[in-house]
Order: C-alpha cells, then sequence, then structure tokens
C-alpha cells in the first residue's frame, strides 16, 4: 500500500499545550470499531471538544474557526502514551494533520506516524517553547522539511531534527509496510512460481477452493 509522500510541508499550526496526551484521548475507544481510515475526525480529541451536555467547547482549538485547517499539531512530552491503537494516527490524518512536533512521543505512535504518512518530530523542550510562542499568533505556519530534517519558524528561526534514515527514506517515497513489500512484486512472483514447481502438493488445497 502506498500512502502520501511527505518531503517539504507548510502549514497552519495548532498548540495542544498538554503532556502525556494519551490514545483514549486522541481517539476514544467508542470509534474503534471501523477499520476504514477515514471519518475519524469526528472522534479525533472527541472528550475534550465537548462539554458535559454535549455541546461544543469553545475554548478547545479544534473548536476555534482559526484552527480549522491547521495541519501541524504542536504539543508537549509522551504525546501517544497508552495502548497501541493506529486508529490515533488515522483520526489525527483524516482532520488534516501531516506533522506532530513535540519534545517527545510514545514509542508505538511514533512508529505507526510513519507507517501512516504522519512526520513525527522531536525537538527540544525549549525548541517546542519557543514554537508554542510563535504559535500564539493567529495565522502562525510552519515549515517542516522532512530532507533538510528542520523545522523553520516564522522568524526564519531553523530547529533541527533526527531522524532515522530507513523511516525518513520510506516517508519521503510515501511507502508503508505493504508498499515496501511490493516493490519486491516481481521476486515474490517468480519465487511463487518456482514453489508450485517443486511443491505442487502444497498448493493442491488452495487449487479446490
Amino acid at each position: 500500500m502506498t500512502m502520501q509522500p511527505f518531503t517539504t510541508h507548510t502549514g497552519l499550526v495548532a498548540p495542544l499545550d498538554r503532556v502525556n496526551v494519551d490514545t483514549d484521548q486522541i481517539i476514544p475507544k467508542q470509534f474503534l470499531k471501523t477499520i476504514k481510515r477515514t471519518g475519524l475526525r469526528e472522534g479525533l480529541f472527541y472528550d475534550w471538544r465537548k462539554r458535559k451536555d454535549g455541546s461544543q467547547d469553545p475554548d478547545f482549538f479544534l473548536n476555534q474557526p482559526r484552527y480549522k485547517h491547521a495541519s501541524i499539531l504542536l504539543t508537549r512530552d509522551n504525546f501517544g502514551c497508552g495502548s497501541s491503537r493506529e486508529h490515533a494516527p488515522w483520526a489525527l490524518l483524516d482532520q488534516g494533520f501531516r506533522s506532530v512536533i513535540a519534545p517527545s512521543f510514545a514509542d508505538i505512535f511514533y512508529n505507526n506516524c510513519f507507517q501512516n504518512g504522519i512526520l513525527p518530530v522531536v525537538l527540544k523542550a525549549d525548541e517546542v517553547q519557543a514554537l508554542f510562542k510563535s504559535a500564539s499568533k493567529e495565522g502562525c505556519q510552519l515549515t517542516v522539511d522532512l530532507a533538510a530534517q528542520t523545522v523553520t519558524a516564522p522568524d526564519g528561526t531553523k530547529y533541527r531534527f533526527d531522524i532515522d534514515p530507513f523511516r525518513k527514506d520510506c516517508l519521503y517515497k510515501g511507502l508503508d509496510a505493504i508498499g515496501l513489500s511490493l516493490q519486491h512484486a516481481t521476486a515474490i512472483a517468480a519465487y511463487e512460481k518456482r514453489r508450485l514447481s517443486d511443491a505442487p502438493w502444497l498448493f493442491t488445497d488452495l487449487a479446490r477452493q
């Protein structure tokens, strides 16, 4: 399976000034019944977006018009902790987020982002704090450059981030695990053909189906 490549992205940044945001807050359990990757934006941060009476909380950023088209999420330490649900990056992507910037991420969530076309960027805590100050101004945009491994603030300041070369290459080319396998489709087909010739009895039941 291919996904949208990530090369250079400039977008509106939305600040979520909370630490230890777990996956149950990103996408609550009642939204996990589907295996589709679309339509999950309605559940994104659902418990924080709603008041007890079911009305929208105007103080939460997703309910504010200024962040309607945000595509970069800025947040704090240990983002994506909790259960390993892949619906979390699905929901973020469905909302339009292509990158999440934080001082640290939970490992499984971090890995899942790469499998779904989202670039998780780890910056130092003081760098994230500086970006929060920039994001307090309406219309703040950041540029995330995967090739250069930099985040550029509105004032031109560049913050460099590290990334595993293999993950970087896959995301740059838009390849998830299935997409990587399909790059070897010719070799896989050749092996299947050879295996059928060498051990036809293994394929008898398949032929009857």
